[in-house]
C-alpha cells in the first residue's frame, strides 16, 4: 500500500509535488501564531483557524459544532443537578420523600462528572496550555473555580468525616456540584455564540469566492467548449455571452458590451467595454458579447487578491482583550497565593484541627472567588447591549466591536450606497419647447421599458414615480452601450447618448449650460430624439440619502475624522464632498488602496472606523478597527464588518457609538462590583476575623455571597435595557 506524505498534495505516489508552504491555520486571538498544519495553539489552546475556501468547513464551524455538542450534553446533565441541588433547601419538595441527602448527593456527583471533565474539558487544557506559557486568563478563573467546588463536593461526599463541624449544616458537609456544572455550562454557552459570530466571518470570504464562475466558454482550435475555470490558462480566448459574469481578468479582443463593475468600483452605472478595453473577473456582463482574452487566472486575478486581502486584514486584526480577561491576569495569581498563605497559616495555627480548618478555608477562597460574578460582568452587559441595539437596527457581532467602537475617533466612509442611495435615479429632465418635462419622460420610458439597462431601469422607475402612463413601444432596438430606439405612437423615438442621436441624424449640442453643470455634478446626460429631433435631455446621478448631511455634521461635531473613499470619478466625488462639506477625499481607488488607505489612517495612531456597504468595501472593512456595514449592502460587505446598520442610515453610527459608550461604562461598573466583593469576601474566607472574633467564613455561605454577587452583575447590566441613545 502506497505511503501518503501528509507535507504533500492530495495525489500519490514518486509524482506527488511537495505542497507549498502557506501558514494558512492562524489563532483567531493570539497575534502572530500561525501554522502550516491544523492543531491548537501553543498560547490560548483554541483551535486554529483556516481561511476557507467555497467548498470546505471551516475550522471555526468544526469547533462551533464540538462546542453545541458539549453544551447540549452539558445542558442535559445539568438541569438535574440543579433540581436535586435545591430539592433539600425547598420546603415540602417531593424529592425529599423519595431520594436522602445521601443519594441525593452521589447522584449529584455522578451527572456533575462528566459536565465538569467532559463538556468543560476544553476550558481545562486552555488554562493548561496559558499556565505554560506563564499567563493566565478566563479559562484559568473557570478551571480553578469549577475544579476546586467539584474536588472539594467529592471529598465532601466520599469522606466527610475528614470536615470540621463549621463546614456542617444540618449534620452535612455542603457540596457545589451545581455550582461547577451551571458555570461549565453558561461559559459553554458564551463560546458557542462566540464561535458562532467568528464563523460568519469566513462567510465574507466565501461569497467573494463564489463570485467566480465555475466554468469558461473556451475557444481552441476553432471549437468552443466549456472548461472548468481551474483549467483556464493565459492566453486563453474566451466567449463571455448577456447575462454570464466575466470568467478571469483579460483584454476584450471582438464585440462591445455594458459590464457591471460595482463590485470592484462601487460605481453604479456599468462601463461600455469594447475591444482593447480590460475586463475583470467576477464582474457581471449585461447586454452584449465578447471575446476575450484571458491576461490572469487563478490567485493573479484582481478577485483572487481581494480574497486575500480580506483574509489578511481578518488575521491580522490586533485582537482586543477582554476587560475580565486582562482583570483575570492579575486576580487569579492573587486568589491562588491568597489560597495557599490561608493554607499555610491554618496549618500553622489551627490546633488539633488545623488539616481540616486549612483545607475548609483555603477552598472557602477558592469557592468565594469563583469567577460567577467576574465571567457575568462582560457577557451581560454584551448581551443586553445588543438586545438594545439590535432594536436600534444596530448589529454588532462581537464583543470587541462594542468596546473598539466607543473610542473611534476617524470614519473613513464609502460613497456609493453608504453617503448615497447606490442606484441610479432620474434627477432632472430639461424638455424642448413644445414637449414638457413629463412627456419628454413619459416617452423615454415608454421605450427604456424593453431594456434591462441601469439606465433605462432609472428612467422608468423615475417614470412611475410621477405617477406617467407608458406607452406601448413597437420596433424596439438596444445598441450595445449606446442606447435604445423604438416606435411609440407612430412616433420614431431614440434615447442614448449623443453618438448614437448623430447616428440618427439627430444634432446634439453637448456644450450647453445644463450639461456643463450636470458634467460638474458627476451626473449623466440621456438624450432623447423624436422624429428626427432634440427633444430634451434626462440627468441620471446617484443621490445622496435624505439623512446623510445631518449625520456627517454631529459625526464631525464629535470630534471624528471624516475620510470619503470612492472608486468613483473625481468629478462625481468632489461634488458629493462639497455637500457634505467633507475636505478629505479620496476617489478612483481599488479595493487594495481602499485597505492601504486605512493602515495609513490607522499608522497615525488613530482608531478607525470604516463604512461601506459594497464587494470592493470587504477588505477594509475587514482591516479596520470597527467595520460598519450599511444593512443594503452586499453579503460580502455585511460578513467583513462587525457592526450592521440595518437600515442604512448614517445617523446609526452616531447611535452606534453612544451605545458602545454605555455598554463599556456598565462593564467597568460590573467589573467594580464582582472585584470589590471579591476584595472584601477573600480576607473573610482566610480566616482574617477568627483570631478577633471567632469566626468563620464557612463554605456554604460562599457560595450564597457568591450568589448575591452575580445578581447584583446581573441587575446592573439589565439596566441597560433602559438605555436612552440620543437620536438626530
Amino acid at each position: 500500500m502506497e505511503k501518503h506524505c501528509p507535507h504533500c498534495e492530495v495525489g500519490k505516489g514518486e509524482k506527488a509535488k511537495p505542497r507549498k508552504i502557506t501558514k494558512a491555520y492562524y489563532c483567531p486571538m493570539c497575534e502572530g501564531v500561525e501554522s502550516d498544519f491544523p492543531g491548537t495553539c501553543p498560547k490560548c489552546g483554541m483551535a486554529l483557524e483556516r481561511t476557507p475556501t467555497a467548498e470546505e468547513i471551516p475550522t471555526s464551524e468544526t469547533e462551533q459544532n464540538d462546542m453545541k455538542r458539549r453544551f447540549w450534553i452539558g445542558l442535559i446533565l445539568t438541569i438535574p443537578v440543579l433540581i436535586l441541588a435545591m430539592s433539600h433547601h425547598i420546603p415540602r419538595q417531593p424529592l425529599q420523600k423519595f431520594i436522602t441527602q445521601r443519594a441525593n448527593e452521589w447522584l449529584q456527583m455522578i451527572l456533575t462528572a462528566p459536565v465538569v471533565f467532559w463538556a468543560g474539558l476544553p476550558f481545562f487544557v486552555r488554562a493548561w496550555t496559558a499556565l505554560k506559557y506563564h499567563s493566565t486568563n478566563m479559562f484559568t478563573l473557570i478551571s480553578m473555580g469549577t475544579g476546586t467546588a467539584y474536588i472539594y463536593s467529592v471529598a465532601a461526599v466520599l469522606a466527610p468525616g475528614i470536615f470540621p463541624l463549621s463546614a456542617r449544616m444540618n449534620g452535612h458537609v455542603a457540596v457545589y456540584f451545581e455550582s461547577a456544572a451551571v458555570i461549565i455550562t453558561l461559559v459553554l454557552l458564551g463560546q458557542v455564540l462566540e464561535h458562532r459570530a467568528r464563523s460568519k466571518m469566513g462567510g465574507a470570504i466565501r461569497e467573494l469566492l463564489n463570485l467566480a464562475p465555475r466554468t469558461a466558454r473556451v475557444i481552441r482550435d476553432g471549437e468552443e467548449k466549456e472548461l472548468p475555470i481551474h483549467e483556464i490558462v493565459v492566453g486563453d480566448r474566451l466567449r463571455v455571452r448577456p447575462g454570464e459574469k466575466v470568467p478571469v481578468d483579460g483584454l476584450v479582443l471582438e464585440g462591445e458590451s455594458a459590464v457591471d463593475e460595482s463590485m470592484l468600483t462601487g460605481e453604479p452605472l456599468p462601463s461600455v467595454k469594447k475591444a482593447g478595453e480590460r475586463v475583470i473577473g467576477g464582474t457581471m456582463n449585461q447586454s452584449g458579447s465578447f471575446i476575450m482574452r484571458a491576461e490572469q487566472v487563478g490567485k493573479d486575478t484582481v478577485l483572487a487578491q481581494i480574497v486575500q486581502l480580506v483574509s489578511e486584514a481578518q488575521r491580522t486584526r490586533p485582537p482586543i482583550q477582554r476587560l475580565a480577561d486582562r482583570v483575570a491576569s492579575y486576580f487569579v495569581p492573587a486568589v491562588i497565593a491568597t489560597a495557599v498563605v490561608t493554607f499555610i497559616a491554618w496549618l500553622s495555627i489551627g490546633g488539633g484541627a488545623r488539616l481540616s480548618l486549612a483545607l475548609v478555608n483555603a477552598v472557602a477562597v477558592l469557592i468565594i472567588a469563583c469567577p460567577c460574578a467576574l465571567g457575568l460582568a462582560t457577557p451581560m452587559s454584551i448581551m443586553v447591549g445588543m438586545g438594545s441595539g439590535a432594536r436600534l437596527g444596530i448589529l454588532f457581532r462581537n464583543a470587541e466591536a462594542l468596546e473598539m467602537l466607543s473610542g473611534i475617533n476617524a470614519l473613513i466612509i464609502d460613497k456609493t450606497g453608504t453617503l448615497t442611495e447606490g442606484h441610479p435615479a432620474l434627477t432632472e429632465c430639461e424638455a424642448i419647447p413644445p414637449l414638457t418635462a413629463e412627456r419628454v419622460i413619459q416617452i423615454a420610458a415608454s421605450v427604456e421599458q424593453a431594456s434591462e439597462h441601469p439606465l433605462a431601469r432609472a428612467i422608468v422607475r423615475g417614470a412611475r414615480e410621477r405617477n406617467l402612463a407608458l406607452l406601448p413601444v413597437s420596433d424596439f432596438k438596444a445598441i450595445t452601450g449606446h442606447g435604445v430606439a423604438g416606435r411609440v405612437n407612430e412616433q420614431k423615438v431614440v434615447v442614448g447618448n449623443a453618438s448614437l442621436l448623430y447616428d440618427y441624424g439627430i444634432d446634439v449640442a453637448t456644450k450647453d449650460e445644463h450639461l456643463e453643470k450636470w458634467r460638474s455634478e458627476g451626473r449623466t446626460a440621456i438624450f432623447v430624439g423624436i422624429n428626427g429631433h432634440l427633444s430634451g435631455k434626462i440627468a441620471i446621478s446617484d443621490p445622496l440619502k435624505e439623512t446623510t448631511p445631518s449625520a456627517i455634521a454631529h459625526l464631525r461635531n464629535r470630534g471624528i475624522h471624516i475620510r470619503m473613499a470612492t472608486g468613483d470619478s473625481p468629478t462625481t466625488a468632489d461634488y458629493v464632498a462639497r455637500r457634505l462639506n467633507i475636505s478629505d477625499v479620496a476617489s478612483g481607488i481599488d479595493p487594495r488602496q481602499k485597505i492601504q488607505l486605512v493602515k495609513d489612517t490607522q499608522s497615525k495612531g488613530l482608531k478607525v472606523a470604516m463604512a461601506g456597504d459594497g464587494i470592493n468595501d470587504g477588505p477594509a472593512l475587514a482591516q479596520a478597527d470597527v467595520g460598519i456595514a450599511m444593512g443594503t449592502g452586499t453579503d460580502v460587505a455585511l460578513q467583513s464588518a462587525a457592526v450592521t446598520l440595518v437600515k442604512g442610515d448614517l445617523r446609526g453610527i452616531l447611535r452606534a457609538i453612544n451605545l458602545s459608550h454605555a455598554v463599556v461604562r456598565n462593564i467597568k461598573q460590573n467589573l467594580f462590583l464582582a472585584l470589590i466583593y471579591n476584595t472584601v469576601a477573600i480576607p473573610l474566607a482566610s480566616g482574617i476575623l477568627y483570631p478577633l472574633f471567632g469566626l468563620l467564613l464557612s463554605p456554604v455561605i460562599a457560595s450564597a455571597a457568591m450568589t448575591c454577587s452575580s445578581l447584583s452583575v446581573i441587575t446592573n447590566a439589565l439596566r441597560l435595557r433602559q438605555i436612552k441613545v440620543e437620536d438626530i
